[in-house]
């Protein structure tokens, strides 16, 4: 643990027209070999010290922190630097801001880690930084979980690709009558090549029952040139999509204990678990365990309720937004934070651009995918989309959509709304009720009257 030189902070008096209200504030600049914490001048002799980044160190921080009584940190989001030091400061109970590092850049011409810590410490002073969203520790762990298991299912999928791949390289057009290799046909026959075994025929027999190709179809898609090198890199690529396959099944089991967990720790839901919607299937990479259950018993709302959402999409989205909806005052800073709403950037009084923020929300990119899929459903939001769709195009009705999804979201979480759709006929009937109208009020403007196309009688006009 090293002290720096320079110790002496600039003076409050220098922010000429700022209010201070933040008094007992502190900055920190992260870093993979050492942390750089300033405090204000009047918090002790020294206003920046430097501290290593292993544990012992970390805590020799805190400990400097509490000895300057400081109350409040912030820090930037560098990379994963910043994960333990968040962790043990919230431990010692300090209450952490996480800054995006885009918003408080330093004054160009002018970096270094003291200065970058005493700018941290200044802003965070005058109330000018605004924290990042980070769920409960116990949210935290469940995403650490979900977010592991998203790239063990990426991983086994190129495997997948490759083993496709080195198919094709034997011409062996297996894909062209099987939808998914990966089923039970396909990896019969895949295992069994791997094994020595290179006749169609019997390759072909291994066909399950309802598989929709026939098996001269299926034989006449596996002639081919069974050269040995492709055959060993096959196997090779099938071990380690097995592999994974085994590491999937380690992590459903952790993540089934850690909801089971969550699930002890909260009361009884005092509504009951509503029956499940039977349109959707179960999602193909989903974990093979009841999490629908639990996520009720933990949240006390059942979002599968949702058009288009599932239980493993709901599982997802609980492990990114958490459980706690006061964090977001209202439903659109809720779906602000997600970058779903317009970003209206105005000079003149004229709206220069009106597009969504550029956002990796992990929350939105699931409702995005929901929005798609809820566009091919008889509901009423299947009926916006594809009314959006018609007239604006896929893009926007996508993000529209998917910001109407975010909407329920928070709405169910917060447990005052209970979901039931109207169905698609409802909704078009409200989107005639609205042209009409306003193709009355428009009339009436203009002077005109309107009639009705079947019974002939004049529509009254609309009062205003």
């Amino acid at each position: 643990m090293k002290s720096n030189g320079r110790s002496k902070g600039k003076k409050r008096g220098d922010r000429a027209g700022l209010r201070l209200v933040t008094a007992h504030a502190a900055g920190i600049d992260c870093g993979s070999r050492a942390h750089y914490v300033a405090v204000g001048a009047d918090h002790g002799p020294e206003a920046v010290r430097r501290f290593g980044a292993v544990t012992p160190e970390l805590h020799a921080l805190a400990d400097w922190l509490k000895s300057c009584a400081i109350e409040t940190v912030a820090m930037e989001s560098t990379g994963v630097y910043w994960i333990a030091l968040y962790e043990i400061l919230e431990e010692h109970g300090f209450e952490v801001v996480l800054v995006n590092a885009h918003h408080v850049k330093h004054v160009p011409g002018r970096k270094s880690d003291v200065q970058d810590c005493q700018w941290l410490q200044e802003l965070h002073s005058f109330g000018l930084l605004r924290g990042s969203f980070r769920p409960s520790a116990e949210i935290v762990g469940l995403r650490a979980y979900l977010r592991h298991r998203e790239k063990l299912v990426q991983n086994a999928g190129d495997h997948v690709r490759r083993m496709q791949k080195v198919l094709l390289e034997m011409n062996l057009q297996l894909h062209t009558v099987l939808s998914d290799i990966t089923g039970l046909t396909g990896m019969r026959i895949i295992r069994d090549i791997v094994a020595g075994q290179t006749d169609p025929k019997v390759l072909a027999g291994y066909r399950h029952g309802r598989c929709q190709a026939t098996e001269a179809e299926i034989e006449a898609s596996l002639t081919g040139n069974y050269r040995p090198e492709h055959v060993f890199v096959l196997r090779q690529h099938l071990a380690l999509f097995d592999a994974y396959q085994g590491q999937i099944g380690e992590c459903d089991e952790a993540l089934d204990s850690e909801l089971k967990r969550l699930a002890a720790q909260q009361d009884d839901p005092s509504q009951a678990l509503p029956k499940a919607r039977t349109p959707y299937r179960t999602q193909g990479n989903a974990p093979r365990f009841d999490s629908r259950a639990l996520l009720h018993q933990i949240t006390g709302a059942d979002l599968t309720q949702i058009d288009s959402i599932g239980s493993y999409t709901a599982l997802r989205l609980v492990s990114e937004v958490g459980t706690d909806m006061s964090r977001w005052p209202t439903e659109k800073h809720f779906v602000s934070w997600m970058c779903l709403s317009p970003s209206n950037k105005v000079s003149g009084d004229r709206i220069l651009s009106s597009r969504t923020r550029p956002s990796t929300n992990r929350a939105a990119t699931q409702l995005r995918l929901c929005a798609v899929s809820v566009g091919r459903t008889q509901s009423a939001l299947g009926a916006y989309y594809r009314r959006l769709a018609y007239r604006v195009g896929k893009a926007k009705a996508v993000t529209a959509t998917a910001r109407k999804l975010a909407i329920l979201v928070y709405r169910v979480l917060r447990g005052d709304f209970n979901y039931r759709d109207p169905g698609a006929e409802t909704y078009d009937a409200q989107h005639r009720a609205r042209a009409v109208r306003s193709l009355r009020a428009r009339a009436q403007r203009l002077g005109f009257n309107l009639f009705d196309a079947e019974t002939g009688e004049l529509l009254e006009p609309v009062v205003s």
